[in-house]
């Protein structure tokens, strides 16, 4: 299972920041974006570019994925075509999702990540979420302002959004995964977004830039706090259950077995970044 605390946009028409993405940087995702970072007439030359340079790089354990184009652009096919030849890649992220997006999976076998953006992709994001082969889903705020007529101010801050969309993959087993913050002088307030977003249910953000990175990775992780509770707990539950007991207090408070679930799934995770 991926992790997904950060996930690091990186233009997919940029040979150097491919490379420092792959051999430097700290990201759990990568994803290599084929839309907004590439210019019309540079879209072939980097779908050339990454089919030939991805499969030479060392990812360690970072998942690779790939932006495509709209599925509504003529560039869709082309990206679709190129990006299920290349076994690195993992995921692909599919830009203003609308609908069913199972013929995607069916076609290349990889896993699928949507990108809610517009009025007609939140009243379907449950359908979009549901199709198979999806494993996270995000939004782009930017977008979906255009896409309502709306101010993107408006929707920075906007929790109405942000509940819908980490419901939705909450209900169907999908990571939520927080959108992009631009403003990368500001890391105060890219934490304090970030801390709301775990806040809210979300398990990593998107970032566009390496400084983000540290900053995410820490707070979609477990603290030291969270950690030893768990721990405490996972040993008091599983003593307490072979003592014919469901329910125990602990430091004067009930644990039963929903909170054995949540030290479970803490200790996982340490497991799984250790």
């Amino acid at each position: 299972m991926a992790l997904r605390r950060s996930q690091l946009f990186v233009p997919g028409n940029n040979e150097h920041m491919i490379r420092k993405a792959a051999l430097e940087l700290k990201p759990d995702s990568v994803i290599i974006d084929l839309e907004d970072a590439v210019p019309i007439n540079d879209k072939e030359s980097a779908r050339r570019l990454i089919r030939e340079l991805l499969p030479q790089l060392d990812w360690g354990r970072k998942e690779v994925c790939v932006r495509v184009n709209d599925p509504k652009t003529p560039f869709f096919y082309a990206d679709i075509d190129t990006v299920y030849k290349i076994d690195t890649v993992k995921c692909i992220v599919i830009p203003k999702a609308e609908f069913d997006l199972s013929f995607i999976y069916k076609a290349t076998g990889k896993d699928l990540e949507p990108l809610i953006e517009t009025a007609k992709g939140l009243l379907k994001v449950e359908d979009i979420i549901r199709s198979e082969g999806v494993v996270a889903v995000s939004y782009g705020i930017a977008d979906f302002a255009l896409s309502v007529g709306g101010l993107l101010k408006a929707y920075e801050p906007n929790q109405v959004l942000k509940t819908l969309v980490v419901s939705a993959a909450r209900a169907y087993g999908v990571d939520p995964i927080d959108r992009v913050f631009f403003d990368i002088k500001d890391l105060e307030g890219f934490k304090r977004e970030c801390i709301e977003a775990r806040s809210l249910g979300f398990i990593g953000k998107q970032i566009i830039h390496p400084s983000q990175i540290p900053i995410a990775n820490e707070v979609f992780s477990p603290s030291e706090e969270e950690i030893n509770w768990a721990r405490r707990v996972v040993e008091a539950y599983e003593k307490a259950v072979k003592e014919g007991r469901g329910a125990i207090n602990l430091d004067g408070e009930l644990v039963d077995y929903v909170h054995y679930k949540l030290a479970k799934a803490i200790l996982d995770f340490v497991k799984q970044t250790g």
